[in-house]
């Protein structure tokens, strides 16, 4: 049979008669990136690891060692024993072993082995998301209800129901939640949990590695609250953490916990044979620098999958994407790939009966492929995956590893492969395979006393007990903050202690991901309105504006209308060859200079700044081609916050060394500097690119124009989480990568893969850029320093 791998045309479906295996796929891999400009940069094979195994501790309980034999468990991994030996020591344990290698048994069964033989003993359950805590639910309870166990299991969320809530309360022996829950649900009314709370054991952390920046830093002060009430109520909690690999998990489970910890990281579990390709797509235009769509190209190499038989997960970094791609399989799917209904989407937005219908048809093996956001990139039982494609570079090292791990989960052979993008950040790991596979995962950096989370916690720890005089929150002295709130009505002080006084809920206005905690619902009109989804606010600012297209499950709505005080977008279903993509428009201000370096003829400073976004138009684009068909003016309501950033300051004397250049070939020069140090500024400070905005604004002197531009490189949170200062600290280091990056480009006027398309950043961006970068490297010494 003909391998038409990656071929440019749709499969036959006559040929779906016979489907090659995965090690034919890997032989017509291997020629290909032997021939001459392959896109495939870097072929490499991990080979299967046997297992270390270690019998099961005689002081565990013969219901549960009869249960685990029942299900095939004679032995434990190495790493499950040590864990279980720590943990039943009564010490703080924090397990980091790679996905699939039997985690959850690692303190399930060290808790399940106490609740045995203390009725009264208490645990909490923390996930990230309700999707993963209804999943581990099912796998506790079919555990616990085989030994005919009296343990009492149940998910505490949103999607609970009222009139079971009390019971859980009172009955339930271990309560599944996540920190939005556990923040604005239980906390704030901890008197009816007081028996919980009282008889409060274990409290499990599990996906730890999720808990980074602003999510993470809200976490440590969520954690501060919950050990304040166990003060209260008497109790002293053992915490126990489960992460995939991060660079430093014992650190950032102190961090978040504020207690010594002791780290379990060498994995006895056995590992199957795995494949991992990088694949960069062709260059067509190489002057511009332009390549093929990397949506097409993963589009096509996920229908070859498929079509080989391969049960197939994709992963996209954002929404959009998600949803173009998942309308490209599905029209692939009409023409004979793949039965109907067997090609789904899964992502936050789906309501929670979608997603545990995705989830079980996968397990089944009714569905062939799915096309995901991060949302399927937790520790969910979605069965044995084939092969996992990732439609750009993740973001981090931890990310790509997690995601190639969803597949192969039962040790078969599998297969992963990144799909680079154009953006600066992917062609680098893509051109330089080596440095990802010796790379060793990013560290979890949290900054949880950002000022603005710690006094919003604060809040919510004066609601849920007075703070009294002299007590610290975390290691913080909380007098001067509590008079802060007094000065504003919200605290009263009485009997040496400060008790709140508004009427109001604090944890409802916190959010524990974005500015604001405010989620819009989509509402379908076109029968009978029923709710499809639920977007957060900052997306809903640029996916559900007026006449914008929102893409749900491959299907098009038009938004009608964008009702922003009632948190309401209502849609109507329509046929359409486009969807919309929105342009905002942001301008920063400094409001405070931390710390400021000259460099020669410019300056590098951080410190605080305030950010100004505005959603003003979008752009209407075409499926497929991508062309733009049309545009449209908007007048969205301007949102501001208060946050950190680094910056460089070009003065005028800085533009003398560049006589030659016009005013507009000095902004796109700045602008296409801005996206080369966004992507390496991501990258030293092992973040995703979208956790660093970029903006340029000029100076004005005495109310007029003068042309001494500030370029910006933003924490897009409120209040910062703590980029700015290794920025200001690594500059140098930023400098030379930058240009390193626009210099080994091998394009000539621009392209996404270093400054940006020459559409977007202007004529002679590059080379503008490039010299400006080398005049600041010039003057730092960085370049010098860097070779």
């Amino acid at each position: 049979m003909n391998l038409h791998l990656f071929a440019d045309d749709e499969p036959d479906p006559s040929s779906l008669v016979h489907k090659p295996s995965l090690d034919a796929v890997l032989a017509r891999m291997q020629e290909w990136m032997a021939q001459p400009n392959s896109p495939i940069r870097a072929l490499r094979h991990l080979p299967a690891k046997p297992g270390e195994f270690a019998d099961i501790p005689a002081t565990v309980a013969e219901p549960l060692q009869l249960m685990l034999r029942q299900r095939g468990i004679a032995r434990l991994y190495s790493h499950q024993r040590e864990a279980f030996d720590r943990i039943a020591g009564g010490r703080n344990t924090v397990i980091v072993t790679p996905t699939a290698s039997g985690k959850t048994l690692c303190y399930n069964l060290p808790v399940v082995n106490h609740l045995i033989g203390d009725a009264n003993a208490r645990a909490f359950y923390l996930f990230p998301t309700k999707a993963l805590a209804e999943d581990q639910l099912v796998e506790f309870n079919l555990a616990v209800n085989a030994m005919g166990s009296g343990i009492r299991a149940f998910t505490y969320d949103g999607d609970t129901p009222q009139d079971a809530r009390k019971a859980i309360r009172e009955r339930a022996n271990v309560a599944f939640t996540n920190p939005d829950m556990l923040h604005a649900g239980i906390l704030p009314h901890h008197t009816k949990w007081a028996k919980f709370f009282e008889n409060l054991k274990y409290f499990v952390i599990d996906e730890l590695h999720y808990y980074r920046g602003v999510y993470g830093s809200h976490l440590a002060n969520i954690i501060r609250r919950v050990k304040r009430l166990c003060d209260f109520y008497g109790s002293k909690p053992q915490f126990i953490c489960s992460s995939a690999t991060i660079a430093n998990p014992k650190e950032l489970a102190e961090q978040l916990i504020e207690a010594p910890f002791e780290l379990i990281a060498s994995s006895g579990a056995p590992t199957g044979e795995k494949y991992v390709v990088f694949y960069n797509p062709p260059v067509v235009n190489a002057q511009l620098g332009i390549r093929r769509s990397y949506l097409h190209e993963t589009r096509r190499i996920a229908v070859e999958m498929i079509d080989r038989g391969q049960q197939t997960l994709v992963f996209c970094n954002n929404r959009l994407a998600t949803e173009i791609l998942i309308t490209y399989l599905k029209d692939a799917c009409e023409k004979g790939l793949a039965p109907p209904g067997t090609i789904r989407g899964y992502r936050g937005g789906y309501l929670p009966r979608e997603r545990r219908e995705i989830e079980r048809k996968l397990r089944d093996g009714e569905i062939r492929g799915v096309v995901a956001t991060n949302a399927l990139e937790l520790g969910i039982d979605i069965g044995t995956l084939d092969t996992v494609v990732m439609a750009g570079y993740p973001g981090t090292v931890a990310s790509t590893w997690q995601r190639s791990g969803r597949a192969g989960r039962r040790q078969n052979t599998s297969l992963a492969v990144l799909v680079a993008s154009s953006a600066p950040l992917d062609q680098y790991i893509v051109e330089h395979p080596d440095y990802f596979f010796s790379q060793a995962p990013e560290r979890a950096a949290i900054h949880p006393d950002n000022l603005e989370i710690l006094v919003n916690h604060l809040k919510c720890a004066a609601f849920e007990l007075p703070v009294k005089d002299g007590e610290k929150f975390g290691p913080h002295e909380t007098g001067k903050l509590c008079r802060f709130l007094g000065e504003l009505g919200l605290l009263h002080h009485s009997a040496a202690a400060w008790h709140w006084t508004s009427d109001t809920y604090p944890a409802d206005a916190i959010s524990l991901r974005a500015v604001t905690s405010d989620n819009f619902v989509v509402i379908d009109i076109t029968g009978e309105p029923k709710v499809i989804a639920e977007v957060s606010f900052p997306a809903a600012l640029v996916e559900l504006h007026e006449k914008a297209i929102y893409l749900h499950e491959a299907r098009q709505y038009q938004v009608e209308k964008f009702d922003y005080e009632q948190r309401k977008a209502f849609v109507r279903r329509v046929e359409c060859d486009y969807f919309t993509d929105a342009i905002d428009y942001t301008q920063v201000k400094e409001l405070e200079r931390f710390a400021e370096a000259p460099m020669r003829d410019a300056a590098a400073a951080h410190g605080e700044v305030r950010v100004n976004r505005q959603v003003v138009g979008f752009k209407k684009v075409k499926f497929y081609t991508l062309e733009n068909v049309g545009a449209g003016n908007l007048s969205m309501p301007e949102q501001e916050m208060h946050t950190t950033a680094f910056w460089l300051h070009f003065p005028e004397k800085f533009w003398a060394r560049f006589p030659d250049l016009s005013p507009s070939e000095k902004l796109n020069g700045l602008a296409g500097m801005g996206n080369a140090m966004r992507a390496i500024g991501a990258m030293l400070l092992m973040c995703d690119p979208r956790d660093l905005g970029v903006a340029l604004t000029e100076d004005i002197a005495d109310g007029k124009p003068v042309f001494e531009p500030d370029l910006f490189l933003y924490d897009p949170y409120p209040g910062g989480i703590g980029q700015s200062a290794p920025l200001y600290q690594m500059r140098d280091k930023l400098v030379a990568g930058a240009l390193e990056l626009i210099a080994r480009c091998p394009c000539e006027t621009g392209c996404p893969s270093c400054v940006g398309p020459a559409g977007e950043t202007g004529d002679g961006a590059k080379g503008a850029a490039g010299r400006f970068l080398m005049a600041l490297g010039q003057m730092s010494g960085a370049v010098q320093s860097s070779s």
